[in-house]
């Protein structure tokens, strides 16, 4: 078991300091076995056995004398695989973990490097936790963002035409992005509500904080979302553009070859009286016709700009 003091910055402790100081607020985070043997020392009235097998999405749940919840976070090296997934549970007291994956704990540990607060607080504490879950979302959509221009570009050009693989890719792993905000944005809202009033009036301005920050990188995704589908939705239109120009052309070259199928059909037949099959010129007058009539489509249609 790890346990925090929220201080000025966060800072390890032992169990019996955690316990002794109750002017400030912990941190602890046990693995699933530490929680199972040692919950009766957190006093929050609570059974709560997780199993991350069980963990299916980021919800947080208000109980009589505490609120507790799972977290799934996909991982944002595979999206649409790999995610870590652990239990909480708090009160007015602090913040329990239970996580085997190790997850929290390094997110504790970015904390401790990075944050010095005035005025620590649980609030705070869970603000810049939050935070941790989203942090470099923004760099991870703008690469996603410089991929679809790319493959915009590409289309445009004529020159991409396998890029539609990875612009599904990005579709779903957007998609796996939205659905992970919508269900951080629920929780948020219910840590909002404060039905426990474990928080304290002042500071629940962090939690509308985070709210503001989720909608901002949920706009972003639906945005990006919406970016991928016009890409798709341009290799589509480039794509019956290039299939009209292909039948155009088998279009233009059948009809320029009716006609001489016409004559060769005419002169094919051998009637025993045809006077042309006796005409010295009637071979060059054939060939000549046949050029005449190609010459003339050609001009006619490129007058029409049919091709």
């Amino acid at each position: 078991m790890n346990c925090y003091l929220l201080e000025q910055t966060i800072r390890t402790c032992t169990e019996e300091e955690m316990e002794e100081r109750k002017d400030l607020r912990y941190a602890a985070v046990l693995t699933t076995p530490e929680w199972l043997s040692e919950r009766s020392r957190f006093d929050m009235g609570i059974e709560l056995e997780p199993d991350a097998g069980n963990i299916h999405n980021t919800k947080a749940e208000v109980n009589y004398d505490s609120l507790t919840g799972t977290f799934r976070i996909p991982d944002r090296e595979d999206l649409r695989g790999k995610d870590y997934r652990f239990a909480f549970a708090l009160d007015e007291k602090g913040i329990v973990f239970i996580d085997d994956s190790g997850r929290a704990e390094r997110m504790i540990d970015a904390i401790c490097r990075t944050k010095r607060w005035r005025e620590p607080s649980l609030e705070r504490f869970l603000y810049d936790f939050l935070e941790q879950i989203v942090d470099g979302d923004l760099a991870l959509m703008e690469r996603y963002e410089d991929e679809l221009n790319a493959i915009e570009d590409g289309i445009l050009a004529a020159q991409d035409q396998e890029g539609m693989a990875r612009v599904n890719e990005i579709r779903s792993d957007v998609r796996a992005l939205l659905v992970h905000y919508e269900q951080i944005i629920d929780m948020t809202q219910e840590l909002e509500e404060n039905e426990n009033g474990f928080f304290r009036e002042e500071n629940l301005r962090y939690i509308h904080l985070f709210m503001n920050l989720m909608a901002r990188r949920h706009d972003s995704a639906a945005s990006l979302r919406d970016h991928a589908m016009q890409v798709r939705d341009l290799y589509n239109a480039q794509l019956e553009v290039r299939q009209n120009k292909i039948m155009t052309l088998l279009t233009v070259v059948t009809t320029i070859f009716m006609p001489l199928t016409l004559i060769a059909g005419w002169y094919g037949m051998n009637f025993r009286y045809m006077p042309e099959l006796g005409w010295r010129l009637g071979y060059p007058v054939v060939i000549a016709v046949s050029a005449a009539v190609v010459i003339f489509c050609l001009v006619f249609f490129k007058k029409k700009k049919w091709m």
